[in-house]
């Protein structure tokens, strides 16, 4: 039998909010509760990688800052086996005024990590972190990324049963998130357990081995992470609005944009596309370029699809784009329009102008999938 390491049972927690500006000189306003976490449920078991994700106000850092015992429950119960570490906020745990290399002995201390253990393995604390030049002066002075760095480097460096992250990888450049990175797989391959909240989806799908959804405080699903990501973008993308510009009265309206895979079927990776976007224009109009933007679900552009410069009638029309192989990883994503002249001036954009998910075809290691064919070559001797 697997052993639980943390048991959540039916967990609430609640705030008081004051209205209308909290008090003034003679009375306190009305305050009313609000419910960040409602009749919250679920066990992780020793060894196991939980993602936690959600829209901002879901109740992530609420449930990380209960388990890390910050804060206690309004009701239900929270049981946990073994000695746990997190790194919860930024600083969180530090004294401005000690150096950082009080601090650590500090931090190690609040989680109950004897004198000794933290003597023992500070060197490769100092090492982790990257902070040898600064780790006399006081954390008052240090940058929040190198709050994380070495908060992430005490938390981790010191053989914790459990270990609760929450958006750690949000904070830093890039080579301390590939350490970090690295260092939560060689955590997870240890055997130890670990709660990861991100909105890094890819983070937590490449980490994690179970996610909980959570909305608006409550549970809004539980299961693996790639089907727990795709519900979480499923309902962020029906929240997000949309838009049509036109500019310097270009004429041209996009009315939409239509996705079919091989024979009329859903997207699928590996198998043909054909993207159509439908437009309107009331003159004609020359030297007309049409891109279709797929945009990740953290904002940045996956890739476009970009049509020749054509002159375009009056009336309705309708551009189509043949794609002989959908190279993109399965997922959700959006897609952004937008017209231009061959010269660069945007006549018309559609932001968010729809959803697009591809289904799971060809299998995908990565986030691409590149044509490819390989031979072996011998040496001549």
């Amino acid at each position: 039998m697997v052993a639980v390491d943390i048991a959540v049972h039916n967990v609430s927690k609640s705030y008081r909010v004051h209205r209308n500006g909290g008090r003034n000189l003679f009375r306190f306003k009305r305050a009313e509760r609000t419910w960040a976490l409602r009749d919250v449920s679920f066990n992780v078991q020793r060894g196991e990688a939980l993602g936690i994700v959600g829209a901002n106000g879901s109740g992530k850092t609420t449930l990380i800052k209960l388990l890390a015992r910050i804060t206690s429950p309004d009701g239900g119960d929270i049981a946990i086996t073994g000695r746990l570490m997190s790194l919860v906020e930024v600083g969180a745990g530090f004294h401005p005024e000690l150096s950082g290399r009080d601090n650590v002995f500090l931090n190690a201390a609040i989680f109950g990590v004897p004198v000794a253990e933290v003597q023992k393995r500070f060197d490769r604390i100092l090492e982790f972190s990257g902070l040898a030049d600064f780790i006399d002066a006081p954390v008052k002075t240090y940058s929040s990324g190198m709050f994380v760095r070495l908060g992430f480097a005490v938390a981790s460096q010191l053989d914790a049963d459990i270990l609760l992250l929450d958006e750690v990888l949000a904070v830093g450049d890039l080579a301390f998130q590939a350490r970090c990175m690295d260092r939560i797989e060689e955590i997870r391959r240890s055997g130890r357990t670990i709660l990861l909240v991100s909105h890094d989806l890819a983070a937590v799908e490449r980490l994690c081995d179970r996610v909980l959804l959570l909305t608006s405080g409550e549970m809004a699903g539980e299961g693996s992470p790639r089907d727990m990501i795709e519900k979480y973008q499923t309902s962020a993308t029906k929240c997000l609005p949309g838009s049509n510009l036109n500019f310097d009265n270009g004429g041209i309206a996009l009315h939409g944009v239509s996705f079919a895979g091989h024979d009329g079927a859903r997207p699928t990776t590996g198998a043909p596309l054909s993207v159509r976007v439908s437009y309107e224009t009331e003159v004609p109009v020359d030297d007309v370029v049409f891109t279709v933007s797929f945009i990740w679900p953290s904002g940045y552009i996956c890739t476009e699809l970009t049509s020749a410069s054509a002159t375009l009638a009056a009336g309705r029309g309708h551009v189509v784009f043949d794609c002989p192989i959908l190279a993109i990883q399965r997922g959700l994503y959006t897609v952004d329009l937008t017209v231009t002249t061959a010269s660069g001036r945007v006549l018309a954009k559609r932001i968010r102008a729809a959803p697009f998910r591809v289904d799971p075809g060809l299998i995908v290691q990565g986030d691409f999938y590149m044509t490819h064919s390989a031979k072996l070559e011998r040496d001549e001797t």
